[in-house]
């Protein structure tokens, strides 16, 4: 069992913070479940996370908003640099609440009960991150609201094994909606949840970079791009998610586009630019593949347009 130690915060994180303030992890850099370690710029939501992370009070949290914005990848990178174990689930319409328990297998010729995910994220004090929570049967995640209150842990299954919860047990969720269902109608299979369980989770908005930070992050995973392009290419992600979130003033339905350039699209295209820079207009085909071939032909053409007013000559030349 890895050990707890105390990791201060400005330095374990790169960011402003007193330098008596710290948190606790775990001294295992090694553990198989400890996320991998990646460049990342801390921004928004992290002192949120980390005063969920020292005393949970029996509430999850739920991460939301628009697809890419770094809900996940912020979880990971602060476990990463806490060693702080994660099991990890991707829901979706048929996933069931006794998967997350375990289930019998046949090992070696025996019928043995394996633990799920949750049983043994309860029982060793790691992180769980249920992912897409939004698409998962209501009624299913209803089982998991003791648990996240505190209650000890039961598994019919196992004999009525239960598990008391590890102080350090922690449930995270992340959704692009914040369970009230889809108002844009473009994250399909999004189901509304149940009001009770959403009760109880803190809630924290997950909105994208600004481009200060992006700018930064792409500094330091396509560090072989100029830093012009690199300026011009986060103006470029930031103009696009203006017309995809639309107006606060025009509620939730969304903008004019339907698809979006994403941190995560950002730094696709950033690194096929540098893949593609002997090819004809890398710029260009490097987007096409990182996002534009799944829009509609007029989406396209308005994303490309966008690219060619923001980028200039850079456009068709070379990086």
């Amino acid at each position: 069992m890895p050990r707890l130690q105390r990791y201060a915060v400005a330095q374990t994180f790169d960011v402003q913070a007193p330098s008596g303030l710290s948190i606790e992890g775990y001294d295992d850099e090694q553990h198989p479940l400890v996320p991998l370690r990646t460049p990342y710029v801390f921004r928004q939501g992290l002192n949120a996370v980390l005063a969920f992370l020292r005393s949970a009070h029996g509430d999850g949290l739920l991460l939301t908003g628009p697809t890419g914005a770094g809900k996940t990848s912020l979880i990971r990178q602060i476990a990463a640099r806490l060693c702080w174990p994660v099991q990890e689930v991707t829901c979706h319409g048929r996933l069931e609440f006794n998967e997350l328990l375990g289930g019998f297998q046949l090992i070696r010729g025996e019928t043995v009960f394996m633990h799920g995910p949750l049983a043994i994220a309860a029982r060793e004090g790691q992180l769980l991150i249920l992912n897409e929570l939004d698409l998962m049967d209501p009624a299913e995640l209803a089982g998991l609201n003791d648990v996240i209150e505190g209650a000890p842990l039961v598994i019919p299954a196992n004999g009525g094994e239960v598990i008391a919860p590890h102080p350090k047990f922690r449930l995270i969720a992340t959704a692009n909606s914040a369970g009230a269902g889809d108002a844009t109608g473009l994250y399909q299979g999004v189901l509304r949840q149940n009001l009770a369980f959403l009760d109880r989770f803190r809630v924290l908005r997950v909105a994208y970079p600004d481009a200060m930070v992006e700018t930064r992050l792409l500094e330091q995973l396509v560090p072989e791009l100029p830093r012009e392009i690199r300026e011009k290419l986060v103006g470029v992600a930031q103009e696009v998610r203006r017309l995809f979130l639309g107006s606060e003033d025009e509620g939730s339905q969304g903008g004019e586009l339907t698809v979006t350039l994403s941190t995560r699209a950002l730094v696709r295209w950033a690194r096929l630019a540098v893949t593609f820079k002997g090819a004809p207009n890398p710029l260009a085909y490097a987007l096409d593949q990182a996002l534009t071939a799944r829009a509609d032909a007029e989406e396209r053409t308005a994303i490309h347009r966008i690219a060619a007013d923001v980028l200039g000559p850079l456009w068709s030349g070379t990086p």
